[in-house]
C-alpha cells in the first residue's frame, strides 16, 4: 500500500461539480498528473462519451469507465472519473483500495447551471427533473468518500483545491 501521499486522489461529484477544473488545479499543486477518466474513454473509444453511449448504451460505457478506471487507479494521479462511476460497487472497492476519494458536493442547481452552460452534451441529463432524479439518487453514495468538500459558484477551482490540500494534509 503506498503512503497516504502517493495514493490516486479522486474527485467524485455529480456532472457540473467541478471535477475537470479543479482537478488539474489540484494536481499542479500536488506536482501530480491529472486524468480525466472520461477523455481517456473518448480517445480510447474514438467518438465522444455522447456518442458511445447512443450507440452502444449506459452499461457498455460503464463497463468501458471501469476498464479505464482500473488502469490508472494504481498511479498517484489526481483522477477525475464521470459524475456515475461512483454508483458502481466495484469501482467503489477499487477507489478505496487505491486512494482517496473527494466529494466535490456541489447543489444541484449549481451543477445544472454549469450543465447547461457547458457545450458538452451529457445523454445521461437530458432535462433538469430527469438530472434532479439522478443527483438526488446519487447522493447517499457520495456521501460514503473519504473526504467532503462543500461547493458554492463563489469558488474557484484554485481555492477549492487548496481546501482539499488542507483537509488531507493539515
Amino acid at each position: 500500500m503506498p503512503a497516504e501521499r502517493e495514493r490516486a486522489i479522486f474527485l467524485i461529484g455529480f456532472m457540473g461539480c467541478g471535477k475537470s477544473t479543479v482537478g488539474p488545479a489540484l494536481a499542479s499543486l500536488l506536482g501530480r498528473k491529472f486524468i480525466d477518466l472520461d477523455r481517456n474513454i473518448e480517445i480510447q473509444a474514438g467518438c465522444t462519451i455522447s456518442e458511445l453511449i447512443a450507440r452502444d448504451g449506459e452499461e457498455i460505457f460503464r463497463c468501458l469507465e471501469t476498464e479505464a478506471l482500473r488502469t490508472v487507479a494504481c498511479s498517484d494521479a489526481v483522477i477525475a472519473p464521470g459524475g456515475g462511476a461512483f454508483t458502481r460497487d466495484e469501482n467503489r472497492e477499487l477507489m478505496a483500495q487505491s486512494g482517496l476519494t473527494v466529494w466535490l458536493d456541489a447543489p444541484f442547481d449549481l451543477c445544472w447551471r454549469r450543465i447547461r452552460e457547458d457545450s458538452t452534451i451529457r445523454p445521461l441529463a437530458p432535462d433538469e427533473v430527469t438530472a434532479r432524479d439522478r443527483h438526488e439518487a446519487r447522493l447517499l453514495l457520495y456521501s460514503q468518500t473519504d473526504l467532503r468538500i462543500p461547493i458554492d459558484e463563489t469558488m474557484s477551482p484554485e481555492f477549492i483545491a487548496e481546501a482539499i490540500i488542507h483537509k488531507l494534509y493539515h
